[in-house]
């Protein structure tokens, strides 16, 4: 790939841009050079804003015709390591195609451009009385375009599912600078293959995602919020596999260790204790009648499954503020440390006591500190490791450990990422994950739809 010393590229891009909107500088450069991701950065050539669909293309023709990286970015929220640019690559950052296009009360549709903030999106379908239900962790920062390209979850998933049961239409602009859309507002659409679902979840390396049409559905009518206590890890955890056997589906079913419970405490200042094992937060949503006996039936579980204490909130502000704390977990373990490793698996719920029993050993064993934290209905938990990147003898022993947690996130027949995707950070875990035929047809795929390979390469297989 071409090198961030070549003059020609940007004399290239601003023949097709504004020169305003291709920056070069190394203090514009340095913004760009990482994501959310610990550890991980590298400075690209160039990075360019484009505000339309038809510079996005333009963008994509010169660097097929130069034969230069593109890495796509939003902003830059990423865990994975995704958009963090390679050398001599372009940085397509598409924060300023971030306009919602349509909202259709008839079809319950609405229509946006990529760079739209997923929290903006959530607020104008509460507006006219709908419902957009994915919330990933960085829902006030993170845009769709990078919620699609991910597939990202968020605390909602155990009823409502993740973006991808949300995308109904796709606009791509192909490595060529093609324009493909992909499908319909039709509920029902089995015309050809689903190209839309390639794309979902392809974290950049097929296409550039330039709009999308989004389902919505009717807001839920009333919701309620309890926090659960638990001096035993395991007993959380068989509240949780409780729940559900009783045929209820909360709308939210998260859990807290202690060590995240004591950081998002002295973060958020709720009123947590801190010699809890676990903290769980379950919310049911839907028919007032039925939120309240499903209300009462998962405190009465919670309770006969050993919780110290059931709290519900009184009222929404309190409610609100009790998601919010759980919304806070990675930030408050953030101040424990000058390193944060953010991680991601998921397992069966049958094994969740089993994963979490896994991750406090592995800790131990390597001397390394973990909060975890995570999606306890969906099975999905975030490990998450409080280090220092400096202390090469302590970062041996995170990669160690980190190593297996994810070896037995396999064994136990889970999945190295729920949500964040697999970027370069899991991307030596994957052919144990999937098997050599699935990566050998994803190779397959990535060579026909990107030829030249110049889609955020070296994400997710080399």
């Amino acid at each position: 790939m071409m090198m961030a010393s070549d003059p020609g590229l940007t004399a290239a891009l601003t023949a097709v841009l504004p020169a305003v909107q291709v920056l070069t500088t190394a203090e514009d450069l340095a913004v760009f050079a990482f994501d959310g991701t610990a550890i991980l950065h590298q400075l690209p050539a160039c990075v360019v804003m484009p505000e339309t669909v038809e510079q996005v293309a333009a963008v994509l023709r010169v660097a097929s015709e130069r034969h230069v990286a593109v890495v796509t970015r939003g902003s830059g929220t990423g865990l994975s390591g995704g958009s963090v640019p390679c050398e001599g690559c372009i940085v397509l950052c598409l924060v300023r195609l971030n306009r919602i296009l349509e909202v259709d009360t008839a079809n319950l549709t609405m229509t946006v451009e990529p760079g739209v903030v997923t929290q903006v999106i959530a607020e104008r379908a509460a507006e006219v009385g709908l419902f957009y239900p994915p919330d990933p962790g960085s829902i006030r920062i993170s845009t769709i375009g990078g919620n699609v390209a991910n597939n990202s979850g968020g605390l909602r998933g155990l009823k409502y599912g993740v973006t991808r049961d949300y995308v109904m239409a796709l606009q791509v602009a192909m490595a060529d600078g093609q324009i493909l859309t992909t499908g319909t507002k039709c509920v029902k659409d089995v015309a050809g293959f689903s190209l839309r679902d390639l794309f979902i979840g392809s974290e950049g390396t097929l296409g550039v995602i330039t709009r999308i049409t989004l389902k919505l559905i009717p807001q839920p009518a009333a919701k309620a919020t309890l926090l659960g206590l638990f001096d035993e890890m395991t007993a959380a955890a068989e509240t949780i596999s409780a729940i559900i056997a009783a045929k209820i589906i909360p709308c939210t079913l998260e859990f807290l260790d202690r060590t995240t419970a004591e950081c998002v405490e002295g973060y958020a200042h709720i009123g947590l204790p801190t010699d809890v094992a676990a903290v769980t937060l379950m919310e049911v949503d839907g028919h007032p009648a039925q939120v309240e006996q499903q209300a009462a039936q998962i405190e009465q579980i919670a309770r006969d499954h050993g919780a110290r204490e059931v709290r519900r909130a009184a009222t929404a502000a309190e409610a609100t503020q009790l998601a919010s704390a759980r919304r806070t977990a990675f930030s408050a373990l953030a101040r424990r440390a000058p390193t944060v490793i953010l991680e991601d698996v998921t397992v069966p719920r049958s094994r969740l006591a089993e994963m979490v029993a896994a991750i406090q050993r592995i800790a131990a064993d390597h001397d390394v500190t973990i909060g975890t934290f995570g999606h306890m209905g969906d099975g999905n938990l975030h490990p998450t490791f409080l280090t220092d990147e400096r202390n090469a003898a302590e970062m041996a022993r995170v990669e160690a450990a980190m190593k297996e947690i994810f070896q037995v996130t396999i064994d136990l027949e889970g999945t190295i990422t729920g949500e964040h995707g697999v970027g370069l950070a899991k991307k030596p875990f994957l052919p144990a994950a999937v098997g050599p035929v699935a990566m050998e047809v994803m190779r397959r795929l990535k060579k026909d739809f990107d030829p030249a390979g110049i889609l955020n390469p070296g994400k997710i297989f080399d």
